[in-house]
């Protein structure tokens, strides 16, 4: 099996590289986002091992970018930023695990082998109501092709109306689906969080897609003319 290292430390990827065939695996190495990027969509390998700081693209946004072109490679990424933010966003745009510098070769073999068990995943489809769409892997949201900046909140907000379309969701619904279980604040943030959406996605449309329902809650519809 073929795994691609996309690693701008020369002796560090060298080693993982020498480890690696070791292990029984062919190897190949780019040295910086760029080459890195190119590679992963000429050749199709069983996994990518990703550093997020490097030259010319960020780990990031190479990572961003083959999701957008529906390569669903596995992809370990490896760094030493170990803030909870940078995890957080390497997974969210499409990471499939997180391995912080400095880590045991072992750790790092048991991981490779646990990604390719599980292959390639399906990339998620694209969720739509009328014209509008919401996208659960790029985290777009457009309205007949025109691109809707949200919140990551506004987004959350949002993708649980679309999971249950037409349906009547309260406020303690959705509340205990987009925010803890033992948020104790006031209910009505809810309100903000919709009247911030129908400021984004329907009223420079000319759209009422978001439908409030006295005393029962709100509910996502297709509100095409």
């Amino acid at each position: 099996m073929r795994l691609l290292i996309v690693e701008d430390e020369t002796r560090l990827a060298d080693g993982m590289k020498r480890g690696l065939e070791a292990e029984g695996f062919a190897v190949d190495i780019a040295a910086n986002g760029v080459d890195g990027l190119w590679l992963a969509e000429q050749q199709p390998y069983a996994a990518i091992l990703l550093d997020l700081m490097l030259p010319g693209y960020s780990g990031f946004e190479v990572c961003r970018r083959l999701r957008e072109q529906d390569n669903w490679t596995p992809v370990l990424v490896l760094t030493a930023k170990d803030g909870v933010f940078d995890q957080v966003e390497a997974l969210e745009t499409g990471a499939d695990d997180f391995l912080t510098k400095p880590y045991a070769f072992a750790i790092l073999v048991a991981r490779l082998h646990a990604l390719i068990r599980r292959g390639t995943s399906p990339r998620p489809p694209v969720l739509r109501v009328g014209d509008l769409s919401l996208d659960p892997a790029t985290r777009r949201v457009e309205r007949g092709g025109a691109s809707i900046d949200l919140t990551a909140r506004e987004f959350a907000v949002l993708e649980f109306l679309f999971r249950r379309p037409g349906e009547v969701l309260g406020k303690r619904a959705i509340l205990d689906g987009v925010w803890d279980f033992e948020f104790d604040g006031d209910p009505n943030i809810v309100e903000v969080y919709i009247r911030h959406l129908r400021n984004k996605i329907d009223r420079p449309f000319g759209r009422a897609s978001i439908e409030t329902l006295r005393g029962a809650g709100y509910r996502l519809h297709d509100d095409r003319p």
